[in-house]
Parts: structure tokens; sequence; C-alpha cells
């Protein structure tokens, strides 16, 4: 072998050693094979020398016949050149060939170990944000047995003190009673009236005591329900897989009501989740037939985990962050944006049906129309619309119900809405009333029937509408 050949083994030789001290076992992280090109190479080295041996001579010791047989042979190769020329170029081109394949395959090498890498970076990354959410939620749940076990010892300890309290005012007034049975009656009298005031001056003083002490456990009580809600709220936050970005709607809640968790009011006034769920089984019965359905303000997503369990095809939109976690987060289809921008995205058409509960009364009065409007357009002929709001007719929701959310704008008496789709394009329309209003407010069972029912009716209402051809 020439010098140049034997450089070129010893590099090889160097570089393999190199691969094979930083994957022993022939793999990449992850055990993943790679190949082993050490045969390969052998061929093309093996190849290459008969190639660049290919029209060269054997050489002889020098004399008058070795001289004239190696001119014979030379004269041999030059006559038969045009006949082995094609041969030549073809195993050039062979060995040429196998250098690229050793070539791709080193590079094929070189992408599995920095894919391994990658794929080891990106377990590491998400070992350690499993572990930041485990000890946030051992945290969160430190927080909340410390509570539960210091307001145990609390009450223990009120206990104790106030069974300490009353024994010493009842030996007090014992030792009292007793010295004054030994005076004579006019001390005795003024003795009791001064006990009196003094009993007087004790309760009092009890009664401040007492006072102060469940104003100080109530103020220390707000104090940890503000920490848990704060841990909480936070859990929401970073349990959102994707912050989802909208440009802002009209159906939007004003900036100053920004930073209130529409989650936890939710929960305080429209009800648990399971008992809303319950109210709505009635949708599930109505569209079971007007698939795909969208929900327009899914909320906390209990109309599409109806619709899911009823084998009905849904989705929905809302514009709050944590209630398009809070679905996602169950695993249903929901998305953020503006109604209106997503309408009129849509292609005609295109939907089965929709509905929307607890919307409409937070529109401004002249979207109302538009809105409308635009569901015609994007309903399928024959398909079904349903759209659920308070009930202006009943006079208890303007004492109890409607002006507690502040983002409410006027209501929409159900005659209204119903000429809204009937000018729209819609037909067979049909008013429910829902939730009589002596259910939530049992005093109104003692006015007569007849006005009862005229005045104080059904809290809300659903309007169910077909779009016509």
């Amino acid at each position: 072998m020439d010098q140049k050949g034997e450089e070129l083994a010893a590099v090889l030789a160097d570089i393999r050693q190199r691969v094979r001290a930083r994957n022993p076992n022939g793999t990449v992280s992850g055990g993943i094979p790679i190949p082993d090109l050490t045969p390969l190479l052998h061929a093309r080295d093996a190849a290459e020398g008969k190639v660049a041996s290919i029209g060269s001579v054997n050489p002889r010791p020098p004399g008058a016949f070795n001289s004239t047989v190696q001119r014979v042979k030379r004269l041999v190769a030059r006559a038969l050149d045009w006949h082995i020329r094609e041969q030549v170029e073809f195993n050039r081109a062979m060995v040429a060939c196998v250098q690229s394949t050793i070539q791709a395959l080193n590079d094929n090498n070189q992408g599995m170990v920095a894919l391994a890498a990658r794929i080891e970076q990106l377990r590491e990354e998400s070992n350690r944000a499993f572990q930041e959410l485990r000890e946030e939620a051992q945290q969160l749940k430190d927080v909340r047995a410390h509570w539960s076990q210091w307001r145990v010892e609390w009450e223990h300890k009120l206990a104790a003190n106030e069974i300490h309290f009353l024994k010493s005012i009842a030996e007090m007034q014992s030792a009292f009673q007793h010295r004054v049975t030994l005076m004579d009656g006019n001390y005795r009298d003024q003795i009791k009236a001064h006990h009196a005031n003094f009993e007087a001056a004790m309760v009092r003083q009890s009664e401040e005591i007492h006072k102060r002490f469940w104003a100080d456990l109530d103020r220390i009580r707000t104090e940890y329900e503000s920490v848990i809600h704060a841990e909480l709220r936070l859990a929401r936050q970073k349990a959102s897989l994707a912050k989802v970005t909208g440009q802002a709607a009209a159906n939007s809640p004003p900036p100053e009501f920004a930073g209130i968790d529409w989650l936890k009011f939710a929960e305080k006034f429209r009800g648990s989740e399971d008992a809303v769920k319950q109210r709505q089984q009635m949708y599930a019965d109505r569209f079971r037939a007007h698939a795909p359905v969208l929900d327009i303000g899914c909320g906390r997503g209990e109309m599409l985990e109806v619709f899911r369990a009823a084998g009905i095809a849904a989705w929905g939109i809302d514009l709050n962050d944590d209630s398009i976690a809070l679905c996602r987060s169950k695993g249903l289809d929901a998305e953020k944006t503006d109604m209106f921008t997503y309408l009129n995205g849509l292609a005609d058409s295109s939907l089965g049906g929709v509905v929307c509960c607890q919307v409409v009364e937070h529109l401004p009065p002249e979207r109302l129309p538009e809105m409308i409007r635009l569901l015609r357009d994007k309903l399928r002929p024959g398909s079904l619309v349903a759209i659920e709001t308070p009930n202006p007719e009943c006079l208890a929701i303007f004492a109890t119900h409607f002006y507690i959310d502040p983002t409410h704008r006027h209501p929409i008496p159900a005659a209204l809405m119903s000429f809204y789709l009937e000018e729209a394009g819609f037909g067979r329309i049909e008013v429910e009333r829902l939730y009589p209003a002596v259910e939530a407010m049992p005093s109104l069972a003692e006015l007569p029937e007849a006005f009862r029912e005229d005045f104080f009716g059904s809290l809300d209402y659903a309007v169910f509408a077909t779009r016509l051809p």
C-alpha cells in the first residue's frame, strides 16, 4: 500500500476509535443502534486499489529479456484500451457511488445522535416541569392542611378558655354570696347593688371580648381564604396549555371587570357544574338530529359535556381564558374568540345547530339583530337554534338575579326575541319558560296563583327556532 493509503487508513482508524469510545455499544442515547460502516470502508478501499492498478504493468527485474517483455505488455495494454475503457469508467463510478453511500450513512449517524440528544433534553425539561407542578400542588395541599389543623386547635383553645372563664366567675360569685350572708341588711343591699353592677359590667366585658375574638377570627379566616383563592387561581392559570389571544369583542366584559375571577363568580351565583348540567339535559333531546352544534359562550363547558354524553358532535367558543383552559382540561373542543369574528369566518350553511345560553343580555341592543342574521346565514336549512336568557316578565329577577352580574346590559323580552328571529328568516318559533321563581323564592307561594304566574313566573326562558329554506 502507498503512503497516502496508509495515512488515510490511520485517519479512519482514529475516527472509528473516537466514535466507538463515545458509543461503546454501537448505540446512541435511548438505545438506538448506529450502523457499523467498517465493512463498507474495507470494501471501498479494496475497490479503489483495484481501480488504481488498471492499465499498469507489473515491474520486473532489469535485463534485455525483461525489457522486451515489458514493452510487449505495454503494447498489448494500449491495444486493449479501447475495449476496457468503459469497464474502467464503470468501476470508477461504482467506487464513487460507494463513497457517496458511506458519506450519507455518516450523515445519518450524526443526525441520529443529534435527535437522541434532543429527545433526552426534552425529556429532562418535561420532568422538571412536572416536578414543579407537583411541588406547587403539594404547597397548596400543605396550606389547606395547615388551615384545617389551626382551626381545630383554635376551637379547642376557645372552648377551654370559655370554660375557665365561666368557672372563675362562678367561684367569684359563690365567694361573694358567702360574704354577703355575714353582713347586715343595709350593707348587704349595697353590696348586692354593687354585685349587680359588677355582673352587668362582666357581661358587657364578656360580650366585647367575644366580639373582638370573632372579629379577629373572621379576619384570619378571610386572610387564609385569600391565600387559598390566590393559589387556586395561579394553578388554573398554569394548567392552561396555551395562551389564546383574541381581539376585544362586543360581548367581552369591560376592562374594569377584567380582574374578576369569573369561574368563582359562576360557581357562586350560577350554581355548581352538576346542577347546571342537570338543567341543560333538555337541550340534548332537541339537538340530537342537528349536529354539529356550536355553543356560543360555552363557559365552564357544561353544555358541551351534556352533548358529549349524548353522542352529539359539538364545540364551543368563549372569551375567558380560564374558561377555555378548564374546557380543554376536560378534553372538550373549545376556542377563545369573538363570536362575530368567528361567525363571519364560517362558511354559509355549515352549522347543524347553535345554542347560546346567558350571552345575549351582555350585548349592546344593536348587535343582537346582527348576531341573529349571522346565525341564519351560517345554519343549514332546517337547522335548530336555541337562545336562553333571563326572563324580564318575571319581576323577581330584578330583585335577586339580573343585576348580580355587573356586565349585564339590559333584559330582552321573549316577544322581542321572537320578532328578531322571525324577521331574520326563522320559523316554528317556540318559547319555553325555565326555572320557576317560586322554587328560588318560596314566599311567592303566598301570592294568588294567577298574579304569581303573570308577574313572578319563570326566571329564564329559552327560544327555539328553525332556519327556514
